[in-house]
């Protein structure tokens, strides 16, 4: 019967027992750590990238006006037609004097993007009481800057039977935007 003095105190069985409880408790503590991070060892992860393309401010100027000249009534309704490159048709019964024209609208952008052209179809032209009405036509409806930078637009006027004289005016306003 001896006494197993080394068994009942820890402290006495050596540096090497004390070495592989270290290593027993890092091993374990390993293990807990992988096992908490099971889940994020599923986890994926991507990168995206921004983008941004900036686009010069448009800039529509005219160029000239929509010009059907002077034009002599008739005792009919007639029309006068200025084609978007400026010929004009002067109708049945009416007389066309000086040079026509249509008007001309230039851009200024981002060279290579797409503008879209749009505006009224109708504009009226008055005299004090008395009016007219426009069709207007539109050369483009888009304009692709660096390639062209210019449109045009002309119209029918709708020239009434004796027409009053005077000096016919109107404006229309077109817009010009990025696609």
């Amino acid at each position: 019967m001896g006494w197993d003095f080394h068994s009942s105190f820890d402290c006495f069985k050596g540096p090497n027992h004390m070495r592989n409880g270290l290593k027993r408790a890092l091993v374990g503590a390993a293990i807990a750590a992988l096992a908490m991070n099971a889940s994020a060892a599923h986890a994926a992860t991507a990168t995206a990238t921004a983008k941004a393309r900036i686009l010069q401010q448009l800039t529509l100027t005219n160029t000239s006006d929509l010009d059907f000249a002077t034009v002599v009534s008739g005792t009919t309704a007639s029309t006068v037609v200025v084609s978007t490159a400026g010929a004009r048709t002067c109708g049945s019964g009416l007389t066309c004097i000086g040079t026509p024209g249509a008007a001309g609208f230039n851009l200024v952008g981002t060279s290579g993007a797409l503008v879209g052209i749009s505006g009224p179809s109708t504009a009226t032209l008055t005299s004090g009481a008395n009016n007219m009405t426009v069709g207007l036509t539109y050369s483009n409806t888009t304009v692709t800057l660096g390639t062209t930078n210019s449109f045009s637009v002309g119209g029918t006027l709708n020239v009434g039977a004796n027409q009053a004289a005077g000096n016919y005016t109107g404006t229309f306003t077109v817009t010009a935007d990025y696609q």
